[in-house]
């Protein structure tokens, strides 16, 4: 179809409305799991978990720069990346499918009212929604190269015997190479592409003109990596697998076998060592649950407000029916339109849905299988962001199916008068009806709230041991884009199991390298001293910090901790983190405060619980001798676990300090996984009122907290009613 006009202004336009949408419910910072993590180190240039992301965090450094002079927050710049990036993605699948529509229509409007309906499907899928609208992952990116490949295929294909095709394909294996930078969801066209041309044009493969374009492309593509070995060289402040290479050779040889071999460091961030999926013929999960948790995340896209309910087959099952349908004979249209055009989308389709269940292979869904008890057996999570492409393309082909319903209805019964059946293209509209409440993060600093105040409770100069992600990440991007307690080391129990953590935590806290405590984040609270900045967390040597393992210890370990000497009976296990983490406490409890994010975790695994005292959020190692009198205005509840409580820290905290929006008195909670973070407020609250009570405090000061209390739980209930039992 060398005579076919593209509409690229209807589809600019429809990537312009959607961009708006995105706006309107954009986040106005950051948020829970990968988002901080994203955030900070694009602001940063710092690196990212393996593989490492360089792609997406050059692109966002850049992005943020370029609206830099709009005067808005970083987060706010880089969650609009997201919107900008699915917005273009909506704008070429517009063109996708208005060439496939061209074809079957009569005329051109005809295309283009039914491509516009399918983006808008695409667009307000509620995963593709929810993901546009803050920077929680780096799939945007990537679901924009797929879109853009797909064009790009289609174009080849419709100049396939000019020197322009060439350029198209080398375009379009140019563009998934470089993406695969950010992540390998933009190869996933490759297969559906590489189908595509051997049943289309396979000589072009072996056209010198190919040849001599599509390597150096391949090779430059992939050289975006080099900015791992440079940067992690450069020791940034988040330097995730510390990729450093001692040879450029080292570093070529990992990069371009995508980790099979070369620099070790590289090659494990590129390979993703450390998460040690299986061979897929081990599934972590039988296939079959695998299958029905992809239905499950399919079930939530078309009308996620209609059922509280995660479960699929509830009210939601006549819009999952429909909506499954119209994809289903979008695709029936697609290859009856062109079946070798069929067999590029047909492949795509079938990679991005089918082929990423097995590829994946998930665990037991995070809110599915309630009958498999061990919470290990389950992803931590809901996994559904990672079938974005599929869930775009999907909304997008219902769109086709949609104008071939609207054809055959005018054809058939209304004496071809496509004007008066126009009206069923409103089913485009469900989804962006049914999906705003859930899919919308308008107003919700919740992420950004809970790491200013936890961050808040430690003293100056504390140490803070945290759990995971959601204690961990949103404290790195409240650190820092927003410069919140840079002076606090956050130290992630899990990372001390590598071989390069506990160096970067004792580099970053060495003499030079030790951020001051800024007296703006006093507020009453903390003296500001002028004291010298504390030594580093341990005086371990590389050679020792690398000699630390795990095992049972063959006789009695006395570690004394301040006035307190803690003894490990012989035998007792202790693992690389916890003697990582007893080293620290040891070499800083005289010059640093300890604390704990939690008061399970590590303190409980260390035995050292008796000795925590909490200050709000987070819990403080007082090592005393717990025969004698309590500390002054330090009191122990009795009931909720009993714990010590430093009564005027607290009281400071939460009634002079803390900031709680998002997280008080929310009606919809939609990621039930961090249902925990209202929870822990609520415990808070709950647990603070008894202690002060215990002191003998007045009783409007304990109303006053279980108040606040009762708040908190309305969150945590609206989460759990909303989101299912």
């Amino acid at each position: 179809m060398t005579d076919y006009r593209p509409p690229y202004r209807a589809a600019g336009i429809t990537g312009v409305l959607v961009l708006g949408l995105y706006v309107l419910t954009l986040a106005p910072s950051t948020s829970w799991w990968d988002a901080s993590e994203y955030i900070a180190t694009a602001h940063i240039l710092g690196i990212p978990h393996p593989p490492g992301n360089p792609l997406f965090v050059a692109v966002a450094k850049v992005w943020t720069l370029i609206l830099a002079p709009l005067g808005l927050s970083v987060a706010v710049r880089v969650n609009l990346l997201a919107a900008f990036t699915s917005a273009v993605a909506t704008g070429f699948f517009f063109l996708v499918s208005h060439r496939i529509l061209s074809v079957i229509v009569r005329e051109r409007w005809m295309a283009i009212l039914g491509a516009a309906s399918g983006a808008i499907m695409g667009a307000t899928a509620y995963t593709v929604w929810n993901q546009s609208v803050v920077n929680e992952k780096v799939y945007t990116l990537s679901v924009m190269v797929i879109a853009v490949v797909s064009w790009l295929m289609l174009r080849w294909y419709d100049h396939r015997d000019s020197p322009q095709g060439i350029r198209f394909l080398v375009g379009a294996i140019y563009l998934m190479v470089l993406g695969a930078s950010n992540h390998l969801m933009s190869v996933l066209p490759l297969p559906a592409a590489g189908l595509f041309v051997l049943v289309v044009g396979p000589s072009v493969l072996f056209r010198r003109k190919f040849l001599v374009r599509v390597l150096p492309a391949v090779i430059l593509g992939l050289s975006f990596n080099f900015f791992l070995p440079i940067r992690a060289a450069q020791n940034p402040v988040i330097n995730e697998g510390a990729s450093t290479c001692e040879t450029v050779l080292g570093a070529t040889v990992a990069i371009y076998t995508n980790g099979a071999m070369g620099c070790p460091a590289l090659a494990s961030s590129l390979s993703r060592d450390q998460y040690g999926k299986p061979p897929l013929t081990q599934r972590m999960a039988p296939m079959g649950h695998q299958l029905q948790n992809y239905y499950q995340y399919f079930d939530w896209q078309w009308g996620r407000g209609v059922d509280p309910s995660e479960q699929p087959g509830t009210a939601r099952m006549p819009l999952t029916m429909l909506f499954g349908l119209l994809g289903f004979l979008g695709l029936v249209t697609v290859v009856r339109a062109d079946r070798r055009v069929g067999i590029y989308i047909g492949g795509l389709t079938l990679t991005v849905t089918l082929g990423l269940v097995l590829y994946l292979n998930f665990k037991y869904g995070f809110s599915l299988a309630p009958e498999i008890a061990d919470a290990s057996l389950h992803e931590v999570r809901e996994r559904d962001y990672f079938f974005l492409a599929s869930f775009i393309l999907w909304g997008n082909l219902a769109g086709i199916g949609l104008t071939a319903v609207w054809i055959t209805l005018s054809e058939r019964l209304g004496e071809n008068d496509y004007v008066k059946w126009s009206p069923i293209f409103l089913v485009a509209l469900l989804p962006l009806v049914l999906n705003w409440a859930w899919a919308s993060r308008a107003g919700d600093y919740a992420a950004r709230d809970w790491a200013y105040d936890l961050l808040m409770s430690v003293e100056p100069y504390g140490v803070l041991f945290t759990n995971g992600d959601n204690d961990t990440f949103p404290l790195w991007y409240a650190q820092e884009v927003e410069g919140v307690r840079k002076d606090v080391t956050v130290i992630v129990v899990q990372y001390l199991y590598t071989s390069w953590y506990a160096k970067q935590l004792r580099d970053l806290t060495s003499e030079g390298r030790q951020r001051p405590f800024e007296s703006q984040f006093a507020v009453g609270l903390y003296e500001v001293s002028d004291q010298p900045l504390p030594p580093a967390i341990t005086l371990l040597t590389d050679d020792q910090l690398d000699a630390v393992g795990s095992g049972a210890i063959p006789e009695d370990f006395v570690v004394p901790l301040g006035p307190v000497a803690v003894t490990y009976p012989a035998g007792v296990y202790l693992d690389r983190a916890h003697r990582l983490a007893l080293n620290i406490i040891f070499d800083s409890i005289d010059s640093r405060p300890i604390y704990f994010a939690s008061t399970g975790g590590l303190l409980g695994e260390l035995g050292l619980g008796r000795w925590g005292v909490r200050h709000g959020l987070a819990t403080k190692l007082v090592m005393r001798d717990l025969d004698d009198p309590a500390p002054e205005g330090v009191v122990q509840g009795t009931i909720f676990g009993g714990e010590w409580f430093d009564i005027a820290r607290n009281l400071a905290l939460v009634r002079d300090v803390y900031s709680y929006r998002g997280l008080r008195d929310r009606a919809i909670w939609q990621d039930r996984s961090t249902l925990n973070i209202p929870l822990h407020y609520q415990f808070l609250f709950t647990q603070l009122a008894d202690a002060v009570q215990e002191a003998g405090m007045d009783q409007e000061v304990v109303d006053e907290l279980m108040m606040e209390a009762a708040m908190f739980q309305l969150t945590a209930r609206g989460g759990r009613l909303v989101a299912g039992p």
